[in-house]
């Protein structure tokens, strides 16, 4: 079976999990929580710190959740969240999306939040989800489009930024725009088009307190994380200009007109 080929860009540096504890199934997932219900077997792919997994399994609290992870190292953080929330209907296992070890029709929702975007052959890991969805069930994926990412003002740098990172993450074999195109890859891995529904969702940071949020997570990624390594062992940018880079997040977090606006592409792919 295929494995997975890409780099994952981000890593599980502190300034990545900062961002990832602060998803939940209502401001991530909000366009599947509707189609839940209470006795649902689950697979969330690419669970991570397991905030989103955590929630799933209180909301389908006769069924069973099950939490699955490339890197195992952040496993240890999800069991925790699980145990803090006091959900017991979750488990965790270390596993690769494009050779899922699940027999055909074992799970009434798959779910992917931002997972499509960082492997090798998306394609597949819809084939994949399709495989071990029962029929009748659903495979929901969510994943931002970089592109499509917009702010303001517009501080010398922040171009620079985006410009950068589509570069680092395409060269790890991703597609850091993959929300316009979820819908086309869920056709080509077998979905009829009269099974899949196409939304957007967003993100916006503009108080204060998210602009703080916002940039030192995303200045800190850009000098410290793995991302950082990547890019510069990748001959895509210097040190002296990723610190150029996380100085004009910084800029752009103390602009009191400072709004940042992050799209995504969902489906919802009834099988």
């Amino acid at each position: 079976m295929p494995q997975e080929s890409a780099v994952y860009t981000h890593g599980h540096h502190e300034s990545v999990l900062r961002s990832h504890t602060w998803r939940t199934a209502a401001n991530s997932a909000g366009y599947l929580l509707d189609s839940l219900k209470p006795h649902m077997r689950v697979l969330d792919i690419g669970c991570g710190p397991g905030t989103i997994t955590a929630d799933l399994a209180a909301l389908a609290p006769d069924g069973q959740v099950t939490g699955l992870e490339r890197a195992p190292e952040v496993l240890d953080q999800a069991r925790a969240t699980a145990a803090a929330r006091g959900v017991d209907n979750v488990r965790f296992v270390v596993g690769d999306v494009h050779a899922l070890d699940f027999p055909d029709d074992t799970f009434c929702v798959v779910h992917a939040h931002q997972v499509l975007q960082h492997v090798g052959d998306p394609v597949q890991a819809l084939r994949e989800m399709r495989r071990v969805t029962k029929p009748g069930g659903i495979v929901a994926v969510r994943d931002s489009d970089y592109s499509a990412m917009t702010w303001y003002p517009e501080v010398p740098g922040m171009t620079d930024w985006l410009q950068l990172y589509l570069r680092v993450a395409r060269a790890n074999g991703g597609e850091p725009d993959a929300g316009r195109r979820l819908h086309a890859w869920a056709r080509r891995a077998g979905f009829a088009p009269e099974a899949v529904t196409a939304t957007a969702g967003t993100w916006c940071y503009r108080t204060p307190e998210e602009r703080a949020w916002w940039s030192e997570l995303w200045a800190d990624r850009t000098v410290s994380s793995s991302y950082a390594r990547l890019a510069v062992d990748g001959g895509h940018a210097t040190e002296a200009e990723l610190r150029r880079i996380a100085e004009a997040w910084r800029a752009w977090g103390a602009e009191e007109d400072g709004w940042f606006g992050i799209l995504h592409g969902e489906l919802l792919c009834r099988v």
